[in-house]
Order: C-alpha cells, then structure tokens, then sequence
C-alpha cells in the first residue's frame, strides 16, 4: 500500500468516525420528518447568506436559474480530503418562479493543504438550469463535468474572483470549527432516490420535479418565497 493509498485509508476511518454524530442527528425521525427538516435549514442557510455582508451579488442573482443548498456538509481531511452532504435543488423558469426541490447528495474527496473535519453550509448557484435538469440521467462531477469558481461577494458588486461572471457554478460556503481549505473539485452531485421518495411518496426522475412548480407543503412555499425575495 503506497503512501497516498494509506493515507486514504486513514481518513476514510477519521471522515466516518466524526461524522457519525451529525449523520445520526439528521437521520432520526421519520423519512418525511428528516426531508422536511432538510427544507427548513436550506430556508434558514438562505434566509441567513442573505442577510451577510459578503451576500450573494444581485447581477449573479438575476442571472442564475438553479441553486444547490446542501446544509452541514461534512468537510474532513489530512492533506487528501473527502466530503459528503444532503441538500436540495431547485431551478428557476423564464418567470423567475422556483421548481419544486429535488433531494440530492454531494460525495467527493480532494487533494491539498487541509486538516480537520468539519459541517459546513453550502450554496451552489448555477447560472444555467441545464446542468441540473440534465442530472436525471446520472451524477456530474463539479470541477470536472463542469466549472465552479469561487462566488464574487457583496450585494451590489461583483468586483471579486470572477469579475465577468464567466464560471458555470459559483459556491458559498459558511463554516464553523477548524478546517484549512475547502475545495469542490472531484465532487460528485446525484438524485437522492430515497429521498425523493420519502417525500414525495412517488418519484419518477429529477426533471419531473424542477418541472413542476404546485407543491404546497408549508415547508416549500416558505423556501421559495425566500428564494423569490433574493433581488
């Protein structure tokens, strides 16, 4: 076993160890209760980017037709790194309306100058929808399948790491506890069959939800709106 190889085996044991905690938490109750609750925190993580002073720029906003929102990401690493979290997605119409979410999870690992372990929460914005309505025929590899930069900062401004607003996908992330360097590149985005299901009790595919627009769970409609408001 080659030195990268032992290493990778060494994390793997530390990355599951830590996260059982968190993972337990999130897993308990109920299927619909767990998905609800996932709602609920996309909606408190947006509601609270929001309200930052390093927001989400409006031009980036007003361009964008999909968002991943994936709350407590499990970020751990030493020198090679892995992550994994459950989120949810939605895509917005020519009308500036939000689809319905769609439950995926982002599973990954890394290489670079990082240590520790980690829940971070994280926002994807991407500036087209295609890419995600494209997601019910497999997973795609951020990074690789497509770019993801860094998002520029500030309400009205876009003067930061992408001043032309030229990347694919633009992430935010807000953390807490000790973890040097975060990265997406590797990072694999998938369906949640299990929880679409869970939720929605029947699930087809992912496009059938980022083309349906009338669910009314309370959860939901308070995400949207949200969402709606973001201008």
């Amino acid at each position: 076993m080659n030195f990268k190889a032992s290493l990778l085996a060494v994390l793997i044991g530390g990355f599951i160890i830590a996260s059982t905690p968190l993972m337990a938490q999130s897993n308990s109750g109920t299927p619909t209760q767990k998905e609800t609750a996932k709602l609920e925190a996309a909606n408190t993580i947006v509601t609270e980017f929001s309200q930052m002073k390093e927001a989400i720029p409006r031009q980036l906003l007003d361009l964008s037709e999909g968002i991943v929102i994936i709350p407590k990401l499990i970020n751990a690493g030493f020198v090679v790194g892995g992550k994994r979290g459950k989120g949810i997605a939605l895509v917005k119409n020519k009308q500036g309306d939000w689809s319905d979410p769609v439950f995926v999870t982002l599973t990954g690992g890394s290489f670079g100058f990082q240590i520790g372990v980690q829940a971070v929460d994280l926002v994807l914005v991407f500036k087209s929808s295609k890419t995600l309505l494209d997601m019910s025929s497999g997973s795609f590899t951020l990074g690789g399948d497509l770019s993801v930069a860094a998002g520029p900062m500030g309400r009205s401004s876009t003067a930061s790491t992408d001043t032309k607003l030229e990347a694919e996908v633009y992430s935010y992330s807000r953390s807490k506890g000790l973890f040097a360097g975060i990265t997406l590149n590797g990072a694999a985005l998938s369906v949640d069959t299990d929880a679409n299901t869970a939720f929605y009790e029947e699930f087809k595919n992912a496009n059938t939800l980022f083309n349906s627009f009338d669910n009314t769970s309370r959860e939901v409609q308070d995400l949207k709106s949200t969402l709606k408001s973001l201008k």
